[in-house]
């Protein structure tokens, strides 16, 4: 077996790996950084492996036996821009509270706003200041995953839709939601109670 593939071999294991991962395992076999990087090159070339940013891989092999997992995309939508949590149509449709769908998941970050389109998926992420940074949880599981409760889900997409509710009042911000594919009605109370407060808040803040 040559190198290139007892490396992929080590690392199918992994969700997600860095480049110096990969030249952590390379010591062992005293394999010269720019022959590791010939190898990734090469195996990116043959889509043994797929690049989620620059510097950060997972294996198609993993990859392929966990994507039908929303939990891995979501873990990945994570590790891709952190700190981050899925928000807006991707956290909507996971509680199963929007028809619209979802060609991408989207992500609300304290850093700028950036698109990573990727083998493994399209990642959005939406820059907020850092007092809207929050309303969300961590789920557990096979993939551990920061998303936003469905009241901030909402609050987080028609924030980005109408470009921070510029020139609008809460009573337009009534008639918005209403025009969108989500089933608020199907929204727990006390979430829909949730939304309304986040509404009003940033409304009484920005008087």
């Amino acid at each position: 077996m040559k190198y290139r593939e007892i490396l992929l071999e080590q690392l199918k294991s992994l969700p997600y790996f860095n480049k110096e991962a990969i030249y952590l395992l390379s010591d062992q076999y005293n394999l010269k950084k720019t022959t590791v990087d010939s190898y990734i090159n090469r195996s990116l070339k043959h889509k043994d492996l797929f690049r989620l940013k620059n510097g950060t891989y997972v294996t198609a092999d993993f990859f392929d036996k966990n994507k039908g997992d929303i939990s891995y995309m979501f873990y990945l939508a994570n590790v891709i821009r952190s700190p981050s949590y899925v928000s807006s149509w991707a956290a909507l449709q996971y509680y199963d509270l929007a028809t619209e769908s979802i060609h991408s998941v989207t992500s609300v970050t304290k850093k700028v706003t950036r698109n990573y389109q990727t083998k493994a998926g399209n990642f959005e992420y939406h820059s907020i200041k850092a007092d809207l940074f929050s309303g969300f949880a961590l789920v557990k599981g096979k993939f551990n995953f920061f998303i936003a409760s469905p009241s901030k889900a909402l609050f987080d997409l028609l924030y980005f839709k109408t470009e921070e509710f510029r020139g609008l009042n809460i009573e337009d911000i009534v008639d918005i939601t209403k025009g969108l594919r989500v089933d608020v009605d199907e929204m727990d109370p006390k979430e829909r109670k949730a939304f309304d407060l986040l509404v009003r808040d940033h409304f009484k803040k920005h008087e």
